[in-house]
């Protein structure tokens, strides 16, 4: 069954591909028609395209993939400063800590055992650590070989995964798979005494904005910011009591926490670099095993914010050993309702952070008795709390991004109704509905039906955007995200689309939307729109209002909710919320050049 369906889709491929290339074949050929005898004709027309700006005054931003922090200075839509309160969840529920429970310690003098002991659990250091987003792997290391391609030979290399950057006759790829270091050419993973993958990996960032040359030595990163960390009061609540607790609850952007503190946790400096941290199993060798514990690695950190955190708050934690308040997360979140992370003295810096690989590690010594050798030795363990927790895409714990933005420069042009010259794209901040065959901006009427009526066969259709340079802003969104405002769908068929690779910016390139620069400053976006209008003009498919805004990624077209002047308030693509980048665009009013004018162009052969 399956290769009879191979078959009949083999012969119809075949049987089109032999259509095409006659039809290509005759097009070449001056006055031979290929319709009926009747020559025909290919060209091009423009229509007008209405753009019309609208503004936003908040977003959902609870549960969101990705966490801004810091403050973002952009020239024409203003300063955002962005802060994040999370929960803060018990990795185990009842947890132990140290070998015996308290009820065990409590009862150590009238237990005649000599292991039973107190244990004494006393904290001895508390980091929040939160990673920065990191790129995607196959986008830093093209041929998979273990060394970003900042950091290959040469062009060549990149896509060579037997490179030998360091030269010491062990590929990259090998010394990947070993676990030595490629840069070190006295390191190959051959020596009697290798201790595999001890070396501290150099990354290339793309989630921190603002930073400036002088951060820099060489690769390296190395930046100084303050940094503020409360513990929180508010009661994050999953779900929303107003739907009977069946909905999940939402939290906006405009929300004030800053309130709802208690504790101090941290007030002061952190250093933060590109560069992931090593934690060692030992800072002494014990000169009675076989192996160095100075170089066994008991912990990789990637790069990210790594912040001491208050040690007499977290040892309270630690004496509730056994308590109500440890018991469950359900006690435990409504004892220790979660921080709030303020960066707002950062200065012109915003980081990309993912909360689903943060947490809050609790180093603490105890009293362990030693049966061997009948002894009580100290002992050091570590105990986690979590963020957010993304299991197989399912997210539990909750947290909330808050933005506070001011000082916009964007003229009064949101929400008039008109037909914009310029279109302002900032996610969280504005939306822009776009409106194809319009009747009133293109002078007429019943354009779909002439057009069906010339039976033009659609070869492609395109709107292009181009970039208004002259509002000087320095770095665009990537890519920018057009869809169906009436259904929140892509209009586009992902099963017809062109990729390159699986990573965001390397798929549905047919549909594009993907900026083009010219010397290094953003030109213009693309997006081939040949399905939408086919399926308008041939399938007799609802002329639907489209919508304009910024993605982070093209692959997740989930919407959340916004609040706006209108009613029903506009869903915003979830993508276009978590990244800081805004631009400015051409709209198609009279006053806009015409090679800059936004156009609906369409290619198209009709039979004359």
């Amino acid at each position: 069954m399956k290769f009879s369906r191979i078959l009949k889709v083999s012969t119809l491929v075949g049987a089109l591909f032999l259509i095409v290339t006659s039809c290509e074949e005759e097009l070449g050929t001056i006055g031979e028609g290929v319709i009926g005898g009747e020559p025909f004709t290919t060209g091009k027309q423009s229509f007008n395209v209405f753009a019309y700006n609208k503004g936003i005054e908040a977003v959902q931003t609870n549960r969101l993939p990705i966490y801004q922090l810091g403050t973002f200075n952009d020239p024409i839509f203003g300063r955002r400063n962005a802060s994040i309160v999370t929960q803060v969840a018990l990795s185990t529920a009842n947890p132990l800590f140290g070998d015996l429970s308290q009820e065990t310690e409590d009862n150590a003098d009238n237990d005649d055992l000599a292991s039973t002991i107190k244990e004494n659990e006393t904290v001895t250091k508390v980091y929040l650590n939160i990673p920065f987003q990191l790129p995607p792997t196959s986008q830093r290391d093209t041929d998979g070989d273990g060394v970003e391609d900042a950091f290959e030979l040469n062009e060549e290399a990149i896509s060579d995964p037997n490179s030998d950057t360091d030269g010491d006759g062990v590929g990259d790829n090998d010394e990947r798979i070993i676990g030595s270091d490629p840069f070190n050419p006295d390191e190959d993973g051959t020596g009697e005494d290798f201790v595999a993958n001890t070396f501290e990996k150099v990354f290339d960032l793309d989630s921190i904005y603002g930073l400036n040359a002088s951060d820099f030595t060489g690769e390296l990163l190395q930046r100084t910011v303050n940094l503020k960390v409360f513990r929180s009061t508010f009661f994050l609540r999953d779900l929303d009591p107003n739907t009977n607790f069946e909905e999940a609850q939402e939290y906006f952007s405009n929300q004030d926490f800053s309130s709802f503190v208690s504790n101090e946790l941290f007030n002061g400096e952190i250093t933060f670099t590109n560069k992931e941290e090593i934690i060692r199993e030992s800072t002494v060798d014990d000169p009675d095993t076989d192996v160095d514990e100075t170089q066994q690695v008991k912990e990789r950190i990637p790069p990210g914010l790594r912040i001491p955190l208050n040690i007499p708050f977290f040892q309270e934690i630690l004496d509730k050993e056994g308590q109500s308040e440890l018991l469950s997360a359900a006690n435990f979140n409504d004892f220790f309702r979660g921080i709030q992370i303020s960066g707002e003295d950062m200065g012109d810096l915003m980081f990309l952070l993912d909360l689903t690989q943060a947490n809050i590690t609790i180093t603490y010594n105890y009293q362990d008795y030693n049966a061997t050798d009948s002894v009580v030795e100290t002992v050091e363990r570590d105990f986690r709390l979590n963020l957010l927790v993304n299991t197989n895409g399912l997210l539990s714990g909750n947290a909330v991004n808050t933005f506070v933005d001011e000082a916009s420069a964007v003229p009064n042009v949101l929400d008039d109704g008109e037909n914009a010259s310029r279109i302002y794209v900032k996610g969280a901040q504005t939306f822009t509905e776009i409106r194809l065959f319009d009747e009133a901006e293109n002078g007429g009427s019943g354009i779909i039906n002439e057009i069906r009526s010339n039976n033009w066969i659609i070869n492609e259709a395109n709107l292009v955007f181009y970039v208004d340079q002259s509002a000087g802003i320095e770095e665009e969104p990537p890519r920018l995200y057009l869809y169906n405002a009436e259904t929140n769908r892509p209009i586009f068929n992902p099963q017809n689309e062109r990729f390159d690779v699986d990573e965001p910016l390397g798929r549905f390139l047919d549909f594009d939307g993907i900026l083009e620069k010219d010397n290094g400053k953003g030109l213009k976006y693309t997006f081939r729109i040949t399905d939408h209008i086919n399926n308008i003009i041939i399938r007799d498919s609802v002329n639907a209002r489209l919508a304009l805004t910024s993605t982070s990624n093209i692959l997740d077209p989930r919407v959340s909710e916004s609040i706006s002047d209108e009613a029903p308030n506009i869903d915003v693509p979830i993508m276009s919320i978590v990244n800081p980048l805004g631009t400015v665009l051409y709209g198609s009013t009279e006053d806009v050049g015409t090679d800059r004018k936004l156009k609906l162009e369409i290619y198209y052969t009709q039979a004359d």
